[in-house]
């Protein structure tokens, strides 16, 4: 694995296959993405799979899946980290020849027995080994692993660049495992020579990381290797202020692109949840590449807020291209297994779209709002709806459909020509606009009755309004 140059910005993502994508990791992998890219660097994906009974290629497939709906590239191959367990191996025995790693030849009784001990003696329980310092002659002829042999006086310290100095005293940190009796490496060992391997010089990543940054550093320092930036950025909590779980909603990535939300939308309001640029809520990526920087990083837990993502989801439907809204729109109807759009339909939406699109927060909403012209005839209006269609409200319908046939198609002539029918009979515009809504898409909610008519044209118009009048 060759090292990019050392001068350029790297940063990675580094998600465990054992579920889907979970959206605090995506918000991690969205940071360390506009960290990079904002800077003309490369951002890097590694499967940790070294955990084999867990890891499953459902998940990594649902892993690449996920941040490829959202957007968020990656340079080169995702690489495994399982695959580099002959490297790992290698560095444990090159710190082993060094003297910064020992073999500890301690059976699993004899360390739990010890650390009953000193439960027992009200002491700490990290396990001393006893075979940190015994000459290599000593050795048994048994089964061992490779341990770490960490300082054991002053402190290990992470100038963290989210948050800020901390400070871990040597004599707390143990002599942790780098490779198991069965020649297996373990993560700690594994994430230190993989981020080096790969030339990553900003570990950006959740704060539930911040102890391992103390032992990991321990191993950088005993290889002679630069230690990366670290930067560890708060977690994701519910409404509540509690660890986000199930009882606050959608945790998948893959719910939220069920659900409907752009994936435009979402980054904005993940880019915004944790971390700020003065006030700006609403932004493009474009900004966000330009702006986003880790001292905007806040250090308290950011709260999940769906509608706040409603009215960013909305603010993105509103703005971005037809052709962005109907990629998307044909994404999440992949995503939901509904049937893909007809080329007439998309020609119908395509014109909708600006009567549709101020209107709706997420895609299924713009999908319902544009029921009109995704519809067929005959017309079958709702339960509501078909409640505006009684015999005054046909009878009036049937007197405009002559007005209707004669008007340029256009709105004021339009408005004009139904509000004149309306005030024959006493009612004001919002009176025909009901049963007219009832006539030209079977629902009570929908977009202007004037934008439907242009949509649809003269012939549709008025063949769904002599069918809702008959």
């Amino acid at each position: 694995m060759s090292a990019p140059d050392a001068a350029r910005i790297v940063t990675r993502f580094a998600p465990s296959p054992t579920g889907f994508l979970h959206i605090g990791g995506a918000r991690t992998a969205l940071f360390n993405w506009l960290y990079a890219r904002g800077r003309g660097g490369a951002f890097l994906l590694r499967i940790e799979d070294t955990d084999r009974a867990r890891s499953t290629p459902e998940a990594t497939a649902a892993i690449l899946d996920g941040l490829t709906w959202l957007g968020l590239d990656w340079d080169g191959e995702a690489t495994s980290q399982a695959e580099g367990a002959a490297r790992h191996a290698e560095v444990a025995r090159a710190m082993l020849a060094a003297g910064t790693a020992y073999k500890c030849f301690a059976t699993p009784e004899q360390i739990e027995a010890a650390r009953e001990t000193a439960r027992a003696e009200g002491k700490t329980t990290l396990f001393d080994s006893p075979w940190r310092d015994a000459p290599a002659d000593t050795h048994p002829d048994a089964p061992f692993v490779i341990r770490l042999k960490a300082p054991r006086d002053g402190e290990t310290v992470i100038e963290d660049a989210v948050q800020g100095r901390v400070a871990f005293r040597n004599d707390h940190l143990d002599d942790m495992v780098l490779l198991r009796a069965d020649g297996t490496p373990t993560y700690m060992l594994a994430v230190v020579v993989d981020d080096h391997d790969m030339g990553v010089t900003h570990v950006i990543r959740g704060d539930d990381h911040l102890n391992n940054a103390a032992r990991q550093t321990l191993v950088y320092r005993a290889m002679g290797w630069d230690v990366p930036v670290f930067a560890h950025i708060p977690l994701i909590h519910g409404p509540d202020g509690k660890k986000l779980s199930k009882r606050h909603g959608a945790l998948g990535i893959d719910e939220y692109r069920r659900m409907g939300y752009p994936p435009a939308a979402l980054r904005n309001y993940l880019a915004r949840l944790g971390w700020s640029h003065g006030d700006a809520e609403f932004f493009t990526d474009t900004d966000a590449l330009a702006w986003f920087d880790l001292p905007g990083i806040n250090r308290a837990p950011a709260r999940l807020d769906f509608r706040k993502l409603d009215h960013l989801s909305g603010q993105h439907l509103a703005t971005a291209p037809d052709a962005a809204v109907l990629h998307d729109l044909d994404a999440w109807l992949a995503a939901t297994g509904a049937a893909p759009l007809t080329d007439a339909r998309r020609d119908g939406l395509a014109r909708a779209l600006p009567s549709l699109r101020e209107r709706a927060r997420t895609l299924p909403e713009l999908i319902e709002k544009a029921h009109f012209v995704l519809t067929d005839r005959p017309i079958v209006p709702d339960e509501k709806a078909a409640k505006a269609l009684d015999d005054v409200s046909r009878s009036i319908l049937r007197e405009l459909t002559p007005r209707l046939h004669n008007v340029n198609w256009q709105r004021e002539d339009l408005e004009a020509a139904v509000k004149a029918v309306a005030e024959d009979h006493g009612l004001g515009l919002g009176k025909l606009a009901q049963p007219l809504r009832a006539a030209l898409a079977g629902r009570s909610v929908t977009p202007s009755v004037f934008d439907m008519m242009l949509v649809i044209g003269r012939d549709e118009t008025l063949a769904r309004i002599a069918d809702a009048a008959a």
